[in-house]
């Protein structure tokens, strides 16, 4: 496959941050005002008529323009097409459904463009917050148009301030546990990431069972802001595949994320 050009990755930023502020405006419309909601998932997981009035909005822009694209969204049926498309559109329509539906500000509209199993641009919207994430390859990492830059802290002195779920806490030794400060939950994982792409959050670790769209845009953004983003093995992630589902995963600078995966270790499953 050839490369893209910078002039088409560029194209494509601006395509999907004018696409993705305009469905925060109609999730937004819909903020607050009680919008019906289903349950999927076997009834894990709430979805409302916001999540699908973003989706509609979204595939009607995005497709539109670029309608040799692939469509990878969660509120949509997934077309094993994508995995022939050169470029696929990986969506979001409202990351942090839960928070949404409980007012909750921090909600986001994810949309990457994967190239090659990896994000090459990427936006995350906050529309209550007013907040803009962006990147794209090989470009700098942007809130509301300026620079922004990943923590620095390598890890093997000090206070770390971490967000991630209290199991996993359990996985650091006490005394390296002593030294985390843990932030409040916030129900977006996309909005916890661009935390740490920004700095608020010196890193995150990430449960099992995300999915690609609720990491691809982050994950160019995290890259962008000098942060990474890897699986257990240190690895990348690689999108667009047939199983969209992925393991324990670390986020922060390179540095700091090598300290926590040294220091991790769950409990073994029972």
């Amino acid at each position: 496959m050839a490369e893209p050009l910078v002039a088409d990755i560029q194209a494509d930023l601006a395509l999907i941050t004018d696409a993705a502020r305009e469905a925060g405006a109609v999730a937004l419309s819909h903020f607050g005002q009680d919008p019906e909601v289903w349950w999927k998932n076997s009834g894990q997981s709430p979805v409302s008529a916001a999540d699908f009035a973003a989706n509609e909005c979204l595939e009607d822009l995005l497709l539109r323009a670029r309608p040799d694209y692939g469509w990878l969204s969660e509120e949509s049926g997934d077309d094993f097409a994508r995995l022939e498309a050169d470029a696929v559109f990986v969506v979001d329509p409202i990351d942090g459904t839960r928070g949404f539906l409980k007012g909750k500000k921090n909600w986001m509209v994810s949309v990457a463009v994967v190239r090659g199993g990896r994000p090459v641009a990427g936006v995350l919207v906050a529309p209550a917050l007013d907040e803009v994430f962006t990147a794209a390859l090989g470009g700098p990492a942007l809130k509301n148009g300026l620079p922004i830059a990943a923590s620095t802290l390598r890890g093997e002195t000090g206070n770390l301030e971490l967000c991630l779920p209290a199991a996993m806490l359990d996985g650091f030794s006490p005394p390296f546990r002593a030294r985390i400060s843990k932030a409040a939950h916030i129900p977006s994982l996309a909005y916890r990431l661009a935390s740490v792409a920004d700095g608020r959050l010196d890193a995150t670790l990430v449960r099992p069972n995300s999915h690609d769209w609720d990491l691809a845009a982050a994950d160019i953004i995290l890259a962008a802001a000098g942060a990474s983003l890897v699986d257990d093995a240190g690895r990348p992630l690689t999108y667009n595949r047939r199983v969209l589902r992925h393991g324990t995963l670390f986020a922060g600078n390179p540095a700091l994320v090598g300290t926590l995966m040294r220091e991790f270790a769950p409990p073994p499953v029972m």
